[in-house]
């Protein structure tokens, strides 16, 4: 979910590790008259025994006259959080990330779940160094980050997130974390609150339309705050930036915060309380602060209970029937009682187990059941032994969600089409043949296969014993993942052992070639040697990077088609600062395309000839994630193929990128999936000339 964007975000700045390196001094957290020059503005750092986070982008800001200021120096008496951290305390500011500014606000209500992300005990008072950490959820761990606190100001003012305390600077440090995991304030220019709200709690999110929800909304909702979900909702039928006649913005993340039934002096009726993460312009109809007569037939008394507050700071009350005809898609995260934690506290949250797995070829790749070879999927037992304590349920069943995630799907750039199911098991602890599966259909589904982070799973089996398989649409497309498994009572879920190999099986299609480029260790000793003084790689040092590389190699020739201007396109599709340079992390990114389609090539080149026929594109296309129909087939044989209808090993590199990183950009300006997006001239000239 996003807003206004007049800047199109690249690429997530690809990073293995989120941790300050090591204080070259001997780990006191300061540098002596540290200098630091940003190299996108004119403005230079300078201060004494403070610490300079030199790993953060300083240059990836949106425009070249901020200044970069700490606290101390914006108001004289700066406090970290002032009065609990709240909801309030989350006020946008000219970047274009309402997408997490929403999630912070979900996170907000609950206070040990904001304390993990934000620690407590820091300071601009005692021990202050100039450093600050926070946490964020990683596949299954936690991750410290660490910054400085030099924020991006105009005019003496924060410029992006603030605090509607001026001392307070938790929010806007938090902000600055955030960007250095996503590789700088500009990747947080475009994004989903479910995104954003994984990394903040560690939960499973779910995205819902509102018109496909229950008719009695009020008690749909009221179950998933019980358990402590987080929910954010928004309205994409309108143009960026722009409002309905109610006030309501389009394209733009709110987060529901609160619902309650509000006793009039002639009925009952249900609300539901809405906040705008821009800490300002609210709903404007019925029930609103601004606008609403209906407030004039409650008592003080009840709107004290409420905790209504009669002013534009961005939170308001509406009926749940104009919430349906205002609002159209939902994002739902759903807590694990490990994330939500109170002892006594009124939230139910989820009973969670979680597994890692691997998808690997001819072992454990077994693609969609569409094949042959599905049964070698990893496969989970799951019991489930007891129903839900819930008196409306008159077939005493079990809630649950399954939801698979795949795993550095950012950094390696192959964002998998996955899918989970879930079958009836033969036999308690038993294992599904190929033979079961020809004769079972699963009892629930995440539905079609889909280049998602996360497929999930909601709803309700009879106690007994299921089998859960994760796949890939393709046979032995590798990748990690983790399979998390909530339900209300808990659950026994364990990987299942697989028997010895099925009798007697037709041999598997060989594998890529693995050999076919250098190492990433080899590949590091190439970029040293070719990259700039200053650490960083720009086209004319790619292009000699990798003709060294491919005449190595079993690829010894294929240099001779490589040009200097497929590599302008190769760096400009990868660099996430708008540099046209990589330094060594986004070239590692990069590396790991390259070695994953040069894999592919060599499976689809069957004569051996160096180059794609053009009937071998389409399927080449497929195993890399990347689906087109007919008409993009015919314009791919117009634009990218020789004069002979083949596409060269540089070719195919080249428009596996530039396709990728097209769908990737529209995909991050289609907020709902609806499969349109609406863009500015400056955007579209930023798309079409910048790749």
């Amino acid at each position: 979910m996003n807003d206004k964007n007049e800047n199109p975000p690249p690429s997530p700045k690809k990073q293995e590790s989120v941790e300050a390196p090591s204080d070259p001094l001997g780990g006191s957290g300061r540098w002596l008259s540290t200098t630091f020059s940003n190299s996108k503005n004119e403005n230079t750092i300078v201060d004494d025994k403070l610490f300079v986070d030199r790993d953060f982008p300083m240059g990836d800001v949106l425009q070249p006259t901020m200044k970069w200021r700490r606290p101390k120096d914006i108001c004289p008496a700066p406090q970290f959080i002032v009065d609990g951290a709240t909801r309030m305390d989350v006020c946008q500011g000219i970047l274009n990330d309402c997408w997490f500014l929403s999630a912070v606000a979900s996170l907000s209500l609950y206070r040990p779940l904001l304390e993990r992300v934000v620690p407590e005990g820091q300071s601009f008072q005692e021990g202050y160094n100039g450093r600050f950490h926070f946490q964020f959820w990683q596949y299954g761990r936690w991750e410290k980050v660490m910054v400085d606190d030099l924020l991006p100001t105009q005019d003496g003012r924060l410029v992006y997130l603030s605090s509607s305390e001026q001392q307070e600077f938790w929010s806007a440090l938090l902000e600055k974390a955030y960007a250095k995991l996503k590789g700088g304030y500009r990747a947080l220019n475009m994004g989903f609150p479910h995104e954003a709200m994984v990394d903040m709690t560690g939960g499973v999110t779910e995205v819902l339309l509102v018109s496909s929800l229950p008719r009695e909304l009020l008690s749909f909702l009221r179950p998933l705050l019980d358990k402590g979900a987080l929910i954010n909702c928004a309205n994409s039928q309108g143009s960026l930036e722009q409002r309905n006649e109610l006030g309501i913005m389009f394209r733009h993340a709110y987060s529901i915060t609160g619902l309650d039934q509000v006793k009039t002096k002639s009925e009952v009726v249900d609300l539901v309380r809405v906040r705008n993460p821009w800490g300002r312009v609210e709903w404007e109809g019925p029930w609103s602060d601004s606008n609403g007569p209906e407030w004039s037939k409650v008592s003080e008394a009840e709107q004290r209970r409420l905790n209504r507050v009669v002013k534009d700071d961005g939170e308001f009350w509406m009926q749940v029937s104009d919430f349906r005809q205002n609002f159209e898609m939902m994002e739902v995260c759903h807590l694990t009682e490990e994330s939500l934690s109170q002892p006594g506290g009124a939230q139910h949250p989820w009973h969670c187990t979680l597994h890692q797995g691997s998808w690997v070829e001819r072992l454990s790749a077994g693609g969609s059941p569409r094949g042959g070879w599905y049964w070698q999927n990893p496969q989970f037992h799951l019991t489930l032994l007891e129903e839900d304590d819930d008196p409306c349920d008159p077939e005493l069943s079990c809630s649950l969600l399954v939801a698979l995630m795949q795993k550095h799907q950012r950094r390696t750039g192959v964002n998998l089409a996955i899918a989970v199911d879930i079958y009836q098991a033969r036999a308690p602890g038993g294992y599904l043949s190929s033979l079961d599966l020809s004769l079972l259909r699963p009892v629930l589904s995440s539905g079609a296969y889909a280049p998602r982070r996360e497929a999930v799973i909601r709803g309700r089996l009879a106690p007994g014993h299921y089998i859960i398989i994760p796949s890939t649409e393709q046979t032995n497309q590798q990748g990690e993942f983790i399979l998390r498994v909530l339900t209300e009572k808990g659950n026994a879920a364990i990987p299942a052992d697989k028997p010895g190999t099925e009798g007697s099986t037709p041999e598997q299609p060989l594998s890529p070639h693995l050999s076919a480029l250098p190492s990433t260790e080899e590949a590091r000793a190439l970029f040293k040697k070719h990259c700039n003084q200053k650490g960083q790689c720009k086209p004319l040092e790619l292009y000699n990077l990798l003709t060294e590389a491919i005449r190595g190699g079993v690829l010894a020739g294929c240099e001779k088609r490589l040009s200097l201007e497929h590599c302008k396109s190769l760096v400009v599709l990868v660099d996430s600062q708008g540099l046209a340079q990589l330094d060594w992390t986004a070239f590692q990114a990069l590396w790991d395309k390259i070695r994953i389609w040069t894999h592919i090539f060599l499976k689809f080149d069957r004569n051996k000839s160096q180059s794609l026929e053009y009937p071998e594109v389409a399927p080449a296309l497929k195993a890399a994630g990347l689906q087109v129909d007919d008409f993009i087939l015919q314009l791919i044989g117009l634009r990218y193929t020789e004069p002979d209808m083949t596409v060269s090993y540089p070719g195919f590199l080249f428009l596996l990128m530039k396709l990728e990183s097209m769908i990737r950009k529209f995909q991050a300006y289609d907020m709902v999936g609806m499969g349109t997006i609406s863009i500015s001239y400056r955007q579209w000239l930023h798309m079409t000339m910048y790749n």
